[in-house]
């Protein structure tokens, strides 16, 4: 693994943000020589030491998160701002590093050149609404059929939806200039977060889209004399695979703090424990507070085994690829 503990601990905090970042993309994008599903979970408990020390010995590095790792947002905007030519950024809703091996691997088979491949850092929370913002959307819907231009993005023709892909692939318009935010794969992730072996289940149905010649298909009209960048609003944690919380004072905490979320808006009373479960942090929408690491909680409601929005590396780690059509 590139990063060790000591490299958390005594680094600046921006280089180590870069030494997790590196080490979780190291991890989850290498290609897959078998079986999907059991590879991404092999990689998930990979990955669970470098959690570990994130929420644990150096958990003080979450309050320079925002301003120590790169964002996919400021790096949407500035490809925008230094891409000569036609460009078009598909968003991809709830993409995660599991998913990139396809992504490198299809380029290759589909006659495409990868310009750029990266790590970057999502909004917090790590939820559409805030990386909407972000780009100077109020919200992701403001994006359908051009409905609200950003100051980020000039002369964009903008939209938003989860058609299938071969009507994805017709519907684009002619312009130079595209944003396109497409709602796969989050819709999936949350139909699929109930009781049982979710990401595997979810790991197969990414698996079916990304790899199908529909998807590469649609891919290369949006690609046709642009270049194409593709990232996503936000990761996902794989909660079912996360540790229950065995002290009861901890766990009736958690529960009555998030009930069954990974984060909740505004301020609220100050975490206990130490090392904390949960930060306080401010946002560019107000305070906030979020469950911190692979933690899990009992709660009557269910706790899903598929969820985003607190801070843990693969719900705030998301791709940054760009790609030309060869």
């Amino acid at each position: 693994m590139t990063a060790a503990p000591n490299d958390l601990l005594l680094a600046e905090p921006a280089e180590a943000w870069r030494y997790a970042f590196t080490a979780a993309w190291k991890i989850f994008t290498a290609p897959f020589s078998g079986d999907a599903g059991s590879a991404v979970l092999d990689r998930e408990r990979t990955i669970a030491d470098l959690e570990l020390t994130l929420s644990g010995a150096a958990w003080e590095l979450w309050r320079d998160f925002t301003t120590a790792a790169p964002r996919a947002s400021a790096g949407i905007i500035d490809f925008w701002h230094q891409t000569v030519g036609g460009k078009a950024v598909l968003i991809l809703d709830g993409l995660s590093l599991r998913e990139v091996p396809w992504f490198i691997a299809g380029a290759a088979q589909h006659g495409f050149t990868v310009l750029h491949a990266e790590p970057r850092a999502t909004e917090l929370p790590s939820d559409t609404t805030a990386f909407a913002k972000a780009l100077g959307f109020a919200t992701r819907s403001k994006l359908e059929n051009n409905g609200s231009p950003s100051p980020h993005l000039p002369g964009a023709r903008t939209d938003s939806h989860n058609l299938p892909w071969a009507s994805a692939a017709t519907s684009l318009q002619s312009a130079p200039a595209v944003v396109l935010w497409h709602h796969c794969l989050d819709d999936i992730l949350h139909s699929l977060s109930g009781a049982g072996d979710t990401l595997k289940a979810l790991t197969q149905k990414a698996r079916e889209h990304f790899t199908s010649d529909a998807f590469w298909t649609f891919l290369g009209h949006l690609a046709k004399g642009r270049t194409l960048l593709i990232t996503s609003d936000h990761g996902y944690a794989a909660t079912g695979h996360f540790g229950d919380v065995g002290d009861k004072a901890q766990a009736d905490w958690l529960r009555n703090t998030f009930k069954s979320q990974r984060f909740t808006a505004g301020a609220g009373d100050a975490d206990p424990f130490l090392p904390p479960l949960a930060l306080q942090l401010d946002t560019a929408s107000g305070p906030h507070r979020f469950a911190l690491g692979r933690r899990r909680w009992k709660n009557a409601a269910g706790y899903p085994t598929l969820a985003h929005g607190g801070l843990s590396l693969l719900e705030v780690a998301v791709p940054f690829i760009i790609l030309r059509k060869t």
